[in-house]
């Protein structure tokens, strides 16, 4: 017997697709099923590590977080890490398969699809129920032809839909009346019924659209789910919650942010976000670094040498060095510790022509990137400070210098990262590090700010709760499970 299955599809992207995933994940999760998450394709620089020892997007790890099952590679089967002239890094199952260019990858994908469907099939071994998240939209049907993220997948696998509509951003009716429209019979049989999303004000105003995309469609409403607020303490999917608020907080201590055109693991700084002490602002390109700001902070990044290239382009460099010499600090998490380096070394051209660039020069140490990809769970301690840390590394590349000889954690008696002879610089390669709320503590009292009581985790868990609550009260879950049709 395997599971049943539903797949929620959108409209578009960032129509709350992986929100409602979550959700859902945990409600039921909270029935007594057994539910894993599944996205058969993903395009994200967001990365999580799993039990496994691979990598998938973030917001399947946060899925199966909602599950309460640990996060594994067959979760997310093809990951999509956009670089920057090299094209994209296909991960499959778990691990870095290939660089493809764009056109490559779309002649090819096809041949990923066995390995799309194996993984699927072995959670739907082991579980009562699978969610399954599309990805943009369906709608697409220019890329219908060797699909794997929506339609195509749900034919391969022979599986049912949603589709879900975000009435914020307007024009909710027309795209599901439209997606349904433009859809050939076949897929369009696929979706058993849609969702609104992101509501404000009286749901009974719209009551004449919900019958209108009932009769248009064929299928029923499952629920009209207003805006959940409490989502701003759940890690976001991808960089487009980073278009959405450039500033968090309204702390008096300023930790600003370079928004780095390839960022990666940008939930990083979410407890950070939700320090009552601290405001986080994100620097676009067109702006200077605040002259304000007591910390900068580099982020993770896809294509740390090309990324490197833009801070020098925008002046940001100048910036830095103007920031310190105030007596600023500056940390550097993964790609951003490399480019805190005197150098850094691509002798296999990973991320370009093959050579060596000159760092930031803030930190008296050399990357040179390699081939074999570090994915590994982290438990640490701060040297600072002596506090745990628990994080993850994702990344290419060993960085040495004189400045390691000061770590900036020590990992299994290995010391992690570096920190300048003054103690205002300092990198490292523990992503999540600010998710332990004693070094979190700990490192804004080193910044001149108290900390407050925050238990990230816990805050994380309670957000999940809430949402599974909120689904409960306005979609109707019972119906939803019966759609899941057991697939054969």
């Amino acid at each position: 017997m395997t599971a049943r299955t539903i797949m929620l599809m959108g409209t578009g992207s960032d129509v709350g697709k992986s929100l409602l995933a979550a959700g859902l994940a945990r409600a039921f999760a909270d029935r007594g099923l057994k539910v894993r998450p599944f996205k058969p394709q993903n395009m994200s620089n967001n990365a999580a590590v799993t039990v496994d020892g691979g990598e998938i997007g973030r917001a399947q790890a946060l899925q199966a977080r909602a599950a309460r099952v640990p996060a594994s590679v067959h979760m997310n089967p093809v990951l999509l890490k956009p670089e920057s002239t090299t094209g994209a890094q296909v991960i499959v199952q778990g691990k870095r398969l290939a660089t493809m260019t764009a056109r490559d990858y779309f002649r090819e994908r096809l041949r990923f699809l066995p390995a799309i469907l194996n993984s699927y099939r072995r959670l739907a071994a082991e579980a009562d129920l699978v969610i399954v998240e599309g990805a943009g939209s369906p709608g697409e049907i220019n890329l219908r032809g060797g699909d794997l993220a929506n339609m195509g997948f749900a034919a391969a696998a022979d599986v049912p839909a949603l589709l879900i509509g975000d009435i914020h951003r307007g024009g909710v009716i027309a795209a599901i009346a439209g997606t349904f429209l433009i859809l050939p019979e076949e897929d369009r049989r696929r979706l058993k019924g849609f969702i609104i999303n992101k509501f404000h004000g009286d749901v009974e105003l719209f009551a004449e659209g919900r019958r209108f995309l009932e009769t248009a469609t064929a299928t029923p409403c499952l629920g009209i789910v207003p805006h959940f607020a409490a989502a701003a303490r759940l890690p976001a999917e991808d960089a487009v919650a980073l278009e959405q608020s450039l500033a968090s907080g309204s702390g008096n201590m300023l930790i600003a942010v370079l928004r780095l055109p390839r960022i990666a693991n940008f939930d990083d700084l979410d407890p950070l976000r939700l320090e009552p002490g601290v405001t986080v602002r994100l620097v676009n390109f067109g702006e200077p670094i605040p002259a304000g700001a007591r910390l900068v902070v580099i982020p993770g990044s896809k294509s740390t040498m090309a990324d490197l290239a833009a801070i020098r382009r925008e002046g940001w460099h100048i910036d830095l060095a103007a920031h310190v010499r105030r007596g600023g600090q500056v940390l550097g998490l993964c790609g951003g510790y490399q480019m805190l380096g005197r150098l850094i070394h691509d002798p296999e051209g990973l991320e370009g022509p093959a050579g060596t660039v000159e760092g930031l020069g803030l930190l008296d140490v050399e990357t040179t990137l390699l081939p074999d990809k570090t994915l590994t769970e982290v438990s640490a301690t701060h040297a600072a400070s002596g506090e745990r840390v628990t994080g993850y590394e994702i990344h290419l590349g060993r960085t040495a210098g004189p400045d390691c000889a000061r770590p900036f954690a020590i990992i299994d008696g290995v010391p992690d990262g570096a920190t300048s002879a003054d103690g205002r610089i300092a990198g490292t390669y523990i992503h999540g590090c600010f998710g332990s709320d004693g070094f979190r503590r700990a490192f804004l009292a080193g910044l001149g700010v108290e900390g407050s009581e925050l238990r990230y985790a816990q805050a994380v868990e309670d957000a999940l709760d809430a949402l599974a609550r909120h689904l409960e009260a306005h979609l109707d879950l019972d119906r939803i499970l019966a759609l899941a049709e057991t697939v054969p």
